[in-house]
């Protein structure tokens, strides 16, 4: 099978490979400075405790080989069983095959193996997969915790074989014999596999075609190794959390391999925060071009697919059937995922100018001293094993507390999902989950406003508490808890910090802008007319406004060329953009070169605004393109990057990767939502008997008296760029008032239109709310 997005070219005396879908950012090597900081960067991944040792990794090749008897051994068996005559008994073969972080080689000590066995057509997935299999299994001393999910989106079997944590995957082949050398990157290995078996396969597909898709992998795992350590410490490492998981940062440093294919570790963690601060999201990170394939499989491709058109932050997986391996991101995290490139760019930029060391970048995000205001979400169950499956299934649907908060206030009322749990050691199964709040940044408010949400959190509870597996004592709690009100179970040891740590990065920046802010408010008062509004804050506000302008933006954007080359009715033709749209287009790109010395924030923010700028996929007459269109593709760069003209290179090579006539449809997040409740209800759903019979989720939401024995949630937030202030003084944990079902205020309000009243909205309440007392969940 030949990879897709490998190019050969002439060059020069020697013929060179072209990753990728567009030509190379830059084809300069290494200087001397780049081979010192990766010495110093490997130093400190090792003295991080990155790396499993010798002896670990023997253990683990062990264990992987015994597993691959095992279930060799488990196809005899079931084939005897199932009458198959004795030759195909005795050639009855399964196979084992690892991929993510394992398979990539950049997985660290005590990380789980994904593992993928690969069975014949008649070892089936619910009777032999996880019926005998699991029996074998749970009969083997070596094996522990052994915990089937055979109704996830991928089945898969969780299990430590002697202290190894496995999580077993199955796809089911039409083959009646599996060879020992089978190759699963081939397609037509898709061949009749059922949904579940493609989903499965993927994995393995997905990660053998980035190794393929990389010009080193040394200095790629390397680097990867280095970004999911940076993503872990920033608290920006969850894909079920609506950040981005092992595959996602995969395919994220792939592209930037790709685009500095001479590039030594240090300088593709530099050009990685350098692009992706300006990448103009929803514009799909790809290191291949989309395949059709022969199978009829979907693809993603938002032409036809309504929901790929929601998604905020493409990533997309090089292997058939091509997907979005990031559809959970939120304008919520991809607000904070934006701000993360933007600190890791500076911090690269200063680590240049010798301000700067890697210890700084990898500083740990302070969660706990970001906010003033937080969510704290409390479950528990009777025993271990319903804890377990309860932990889980809560964990997939946070993602939907946190749009349903920020649809129900218009994108006013902010949140932060911390990507962990915690537990008490005083009060086992039960454990918690945290959410930081705060107001939109740079946006006026009246004093005392509040966000009444404790609506939307007993939408949200009912949605949890409909879980098919639910049993008696899995319980969920939702309470408001202030900074100074954390419990101290959260922090390290059990002790909370006496003070935040002036040393940090994060904490001078804040400094910085506290005392920017001071001084703009001192010359406020001279009456020397600065303009309203501190800069920092209005910087503030441009990030924050990134993804929200675009899901505002759905007018001005190229229309979609139907398969017959026609444009969809009510859109304007290919070219004929909308005048706001194309000029800004134009003075974003024509303004590249003269914004020496702005942030990347400020290059960028014009280009996000406009959802007709992802690149190119389809062509004219419906069908997929080889690569990219781009504009005509620019000398690429010399060796000397650092210089400033360099950079302004980049940025114009980094526009260019980014341009073209693909459209986006960019959806409210009350449609994303909705659309992922409907899929949801449809699999995970209760009936309305079942739930009012035997769920906690008795109550109807609109039942006002119910709601106010449920300790539910109010959030104060102050004005300006800052965390609020003591809004709730000598008191915990909020208990709640009944909520008021009335319409927000239009005061603060964005001037977008008014979405279809189906379920009550939530007030923007800007008086004074009274604390309920002695109101328990």
């Amino acid at each position: 099978m030949g990879s897709p997005g490998l190019i050969n070219r002439n060059n020069g005396h020697h013929q060179q490979q072209r990753l990728g879908i567009t030509e190379p950012i830059s084809l300069g090597g290494p200087t001397e400075y780049d081979v010192m900081k990766t010495r110093e960067l490997e130093k400190f991944l090792q003295d991080a405790g990155l790396y499993e040792s010798q002896e670990e990794a023997v253990s683990r090749e062990e264990v992987l080989g015994r597993l691959d008897q095992i279930v060799k051994n488990w196809v005899k068996v079931i084939s005897r069983a199932k009458g198959l005559n004795e030759q195909l008994v005795q050639e009855g073969n399964a196979k084992i095959f690892t991929f993510g972080s394992y398979r990539l080689g950049v997985h660290g000590p005590g990380a789980d193996i994904d593992t993928l066995c690969v069975g014949p057509r008649h070892a089936t997935r619910e009777e032999d997969f996880f019926g005998e299999l699991y029996r074998m299994l749970s009969e083997m001393p070596e094996v522990t915790e052994l915990h089937p999910v055979p109704d996830a989106h991928v089945p898969v079997m969780k299990f430590k074989f002697k202290g190894v944590s496995i999580d077993l995957l199955y796809a089911k082949l039409s083959l009646w014999v599996i060879p020992e050398d089978l190759d699963v990157s081939q397609d037509s290995i898709l061949h009749n596999a059922d949904e579940q078996t493609v989903r499965s396969l993927n994995g393995c597909r997905v990660t053998d075609q980035i190794l393929r898709l990389v010009p080193n992998i040394h200095h790629f795992r390397t680097t990867l190794r280095c970004m999911k350590f940076w993503a872990k410490r920033r608290g920006v490492y969850s894909n079920v959390s609506g950040f981005l998981g092992g595959i996602n940062w995969a395919l994220l440093v792939a592209r930037i391999c790709q685009l500095f294919p001479n590039a030594l570790p240090n300088m593709l963690v530099s050009r990685f925060f350098r692009v992706y601060t300006q990448w103009r999201w929803p514009n799909p990170v790809m290191l291949c071009a989309i395949e059709e394939g022969s199978l009829g499989l979907p693809i993603w491709d938002p032409r036809r697919n309504p929901k790929d058109r929601y998604h905020l932050m493409p990533i997309i997986t090089p292997a058939y059937p091509s997907m979005n391996s990031s559809y959970n991101v939120s304008s919520s995290t991809l607000r904070i995922m934006t701000g993360e490139f933007q600190r890791g760019n500076e911090i690269c930029e200063a680590m240049e100018a010798s301000k700067a060391e890697w210890d700084t970048l990898f500083e740990p995000f302070s969660f706990f001293e970001a906010y003033k205001n937080y969510l704290q979400i409390d479950i528990s169950a009777e025993n271990e094993d319903d804890l377990r499956q309860w932990k889980g299934w809560v964990e997939s649907r946070l993602r939907q507390l946190t749009l349903k908060i920020e649809r129900h206030t218009y994108n006013m009322l902010q949140c932060h999902p911390h990507p962990g749990k915690f537990s008490d050691e005083s009060t086992p199964l039960r454990c918690s989950y945290f959410m930081g709040l705060q107001r939109k940044q740079g946006v006026p408010a009246n004093d005392g406003e509040q966000f009444d949400i404790r609506i939307t959190v007993e939408e949200f509870k009912r949605t949890v508490n409909m879980y098919t597996l639910w049993k008696p004592g899995m319980e969920i709690r939702v309470t408001h808890v202030k900074r100074r009100n954390i419990p101290n179970f959260v922090f390290s040891g059990g002790v909370r910090p006496s003070r935040p740590s002036k040393a940090t990065w994060d904490f001078r920046r804040s400094s910085e802008a506290k005392i920017a802010n001071n001084s703009l408010a001192d010359k406020l008062s001279e009456g020397k007319g600065v303009p309203d509004g501190s800069d920092e804050g209005k910087k503030r506000k441009r990030i924050d406004d990134d993804t929200e302008n675009n899901l505002r933006n759905t007018k001005c954007f190229a229309a979609v060329p139907s398969s017959g080359g026609e444009v969809h009715e009510g859109s304007p033709s290919v070219g004929n953009v909308s005048s706001c749209s194309a000029q800004s287009d134009l003075v974003n790109i024509d303004s590249l070169g003269d914004l020496k010395g702005e942030k990347a924030e400020n290059n960028e923010t014009g280009s996000l605004n406009n959802s007709q700028n992802l690149a190119g996929i389809f062509s004219q007459n419906g069908e997929l393109d080889g690569m990219l269109r781009c504009n005509p593709p620019g000398k690429v760069l010399p060796a000397n990057n650092d210089t400033s003209s360099s950079k302004e290179a980049e940025k114009l090579a980094i526009d260019r990767i980014m341009s073209g006539p693909y459209v986006a449809h960019q959806a409210l997040p009350q449609e994303l939502d909705e659309l992922e409740d409907d899929f949801v209800c449809t699999n995970q759903g209760k009936d309305s008997e079942g739930a009012a019979k035997g769920s906690p989720a008795e109550s109807s939401l609109l039942n006002t008296a119910a709601v106010t024995n449920e300790s539910i949630v109010a959030v104060a937030c102050n004005n300006g760029a800052g965390p609020s202030t003591n809004l709730y003084p000598n008191v915990g944990l909020e208990e709640l008032e009944p909520a008021e079902l009335m319409a927000p205020l239009s005061s603060g309000i964005s001037s977008a239109p008014p979405l279809t009243q189906t379920k009550p909205l939530i007030r923007l309440n800007f008086t004074s709310l009274g604390k309920a007392a002695g109101k328990s969940t």
